[in-house]
């Protein structure tokens, strides 16, 4: 399956795809197990709509532009977020760098202490989280459930996006990653 995989991207290569596109074919052709949950979708701008560090100072996601960002919207009720996090922690341990970024964003009422807690208790207190209290980002870019996560090109734009819980520790989400980022 591999091997029909690389021979549909090497073809796609071939007839002239252009690099930009070339990346997501690369990544798409790679997407397994709960990677195929991953839809990839043309380049598309962010909201400009600003969010709240856990001390409560103005921050965006455009902070964080020349990166490869994984945003995961999650919520402190949210089981199956609960289920995820750890795997978006060892992904940022994994790969995380100058150039790659895993960011959560706590959506809606979760308050500071209860977003505390709850890294706490899932072992992830190195992640970068920062809140979208009123959820105006998370509707802005029409996310409906949680947990939702998606993918910024270092442009700041979405290029993919993942409904549901996901594996982002396994072999299959690194290998799709690595090749949107060459």
């Amino acid at each position: 399956m591999l091997t029909f995989r690389m021979a549909v991207l090497y073809t796609a290569l071939m007839f002239g795809a252009n690099p930009a596109a070339a990346d997501i074919a690369a990544a798409d052709a790679l997407r397994a197990g709960d990677m195929q949950k991953l839809n990839f979708a043309e380049a598309r701008e962010m909201p400009a709509i600003g969010l709240l560090g856990l001390d409560d100072a103005p921050r965006s996601l455009t902070e964080y532009k020349g990166k490869w960002l994984v945003v995961n919207f999650w919520a402190t009720w949210c089981p199956p977020c609960r289920h995820e996090m750890p795997s978006l922690g060892a992904l940022q341990r994994a790969m995380g760098n100058d150039g790659f970024e895993v960011v959560t964003v706590a959506t809606g009422r979760n308050a500071v202490p209860a977003i505390e807690k709850f890294f706490t208790e899932v072992g992830v207190g190195h992640l970068t989280a920062l809140r979208d209290p009123k959820s105006e980002l998370a509707r802005g870019i029409g996310v409906a459930g949680l947990p939702v996560t998606v993918i910024l090109n270092p442009e700041g734009q979405e290029v993919g996006r993942l409904i549901g819980d996901a594996d982002w520790n396994s072999a299959e989400a690194k290998a799709v990653l690595a090749a949107l980022m060459r």
